[in-house]
């Protein structure tokens, strides 16, 4: 650690001291979040009276000391280089009046990010009602240790749980519960990942994800589609958020979607405002539900109730779909039967050489076929389970084991 320090105190007179001087304050510049390598200064501000500054790490017997020269104002900084996740701790000074000793100040943690970053997302969305809740998940690579969420502006206590598997593919989750969600829980979150035994050695920080909270503003936009909501399959649509009140910034989400919201901001705010959004070479992916919100730019976090939904419907192409079982080379998986197609009620069934195709030799069976919407089923001993599917392309590979 590089270190270099300068005092800056005012000298005065008193008639009498106290035995134990008032303790000073603590903090650090640019933040208590260190990247590895890179420089903080660390300030204690004492009394006028105060003669030197001492700084103390936890669990640590070097200390450091600044002498107060004469005419010098009454705080005192410290600076260090990160160089290693070593120097990660709590620390806390204290200043020297004469033969008394001030208390220590509170205890100051500084973090130092080393590991690689998390992910944070939120369910069901990061645009959130009023009155409604939200889970915020910070997902971690590593196998064990503690996640935290952290609010940017620091108005909100550090949020941290043990991680705990999922079943996310080997990831590592925590899930921070938000119920009955107020005005106040909008903003930039954060979160990060302590997979050491060393407390204060952190990830680097998760991409930021804003939550913003609906139903701020007293009237909702409407939102309407240009030249309509059917739109055919490589076409252009404009989708138009129309506010009736004083609005400068517009967001447009699809329902299901974890995607953030689309985001416009506009130069003009003077009702009515409209911003348009346009959507290119539409494909069978963009078809859904859409509602957009208005808010203020100076309170980006709190939007207005939503729109009516808007269904836009691309038209001009069939849902691809396959309903497929692939084995690797050697015996099947213990317990396959077979795969049947269940129409729908009311659908005919599709135009397959049978519903149930019950493979008893290597390669492709069963041929090729198209039908209308239903399930498709895979059978084993617990049943038949399936998934609702669209017009069928049906392609079965099997291995000579499965009966």
């Amino acid at each position: 650690m590089t270190l270099t320090f300068t005092a800056l105190l005012c000298i005065g007179e008193s008639d009498s001291f106290p035995e134990v001087l008032p303790k000073p304050s603590i903090w650090a510049d640019p933040g208590t979040m260190v990247t590895q390598g890179s420089l903080v200064t660390i300030w204690c501000q004492g009394s006028l009276l105060a003669d030197v500054y001492h700084l103390y790490k936890e669990k640590s017997s070097v200390s450091w000391k600044a002498k107060a020269p004469q005419g010098s104002r009454n705080k005192a900084w410290f600076h260090f280089e990160f160089s290693s996740s070593s120097e990660a701790g709590q620390y806390q000074c204290a200043y020297q009046s004469r033969n008394l000793w001030s208390e220590q100040s509170d205890p100051l943690p500084l973090v130092v990010t080393v590991y690689m970053a998390p992910s944070l997302s939120a369910q069901p969305s990061p645009v959130v009602a009023a009155g409604g809740s939200v889970s915020l998940t910070c997902s971690s690579q590593y196998a064990a240790g503690t996640l935290h969420l952290l609010k940017e502006g620091g108005a909100d206590p550090l949020r941290h749980k043990t991680s705990s598997n999922y079943g996310n593919q080997g990831r590592e989750q925590a899930v921070f519960f938000v119920g009955r969600v107020t005005t106040s829980h909008g903003g930039t979150y954060r979160c990060y990942d302590a997979p050491s035994a060393q407390p204060y050695v952190w990830s680097h920080p998760s991409d930021p994800l804003h939550l913003q909270v609906t139903g701020e503003a007293p009237r909702r936009p409407s939102l309407s589609a240009r030249p309509g909501a059917s739109v055919p399959r490589g076409e252009n649509v404009t989708l138009q958020c129309r506010s009736e009140v004083q609005s400068d910034t517009f967001h447009l989400s699809k329902e299901g979607s974890l995607a953030p919201p689309l985001h416009l901001r506009l130069q003009d705010p003077a009702p009515p405002v409209q911003a348009n959004f346009t959507l290119r070479a539409v494909s069978s992916a963009h078809s859904g539900s859409y509602r957009c919100y208005s808010s203020r730019s100076t309170a980006p976090h709190l939007l207005s109730l939503p729109s009516d939904p808007l269904e836009l419907l691309v038209s001009g192409e069939a849902p691809p779909w396959s309903c497929v079982l692939r084995v690797r080379t050697g015996p099947c998986p213990q317990g396959i039967s077979g795969l049947r197609w269940e129409p729908q009620e009311g659908q005919s069934p599709p135009r397959c050489p049978s519903q149930t195709h019950t493979p008893t030799h290597a390669g492709p069976v069963g041929g090729t076929g198209k039908g209308e919407a239903g399930l498709c089923r895979v059978g084993d001993r617990s049943g038949w389970a399936g998934r609702e599917l669209g017009l069928m392309h049906l392609s079965l590979n099997w291995c000579s084991a499965c009966k």
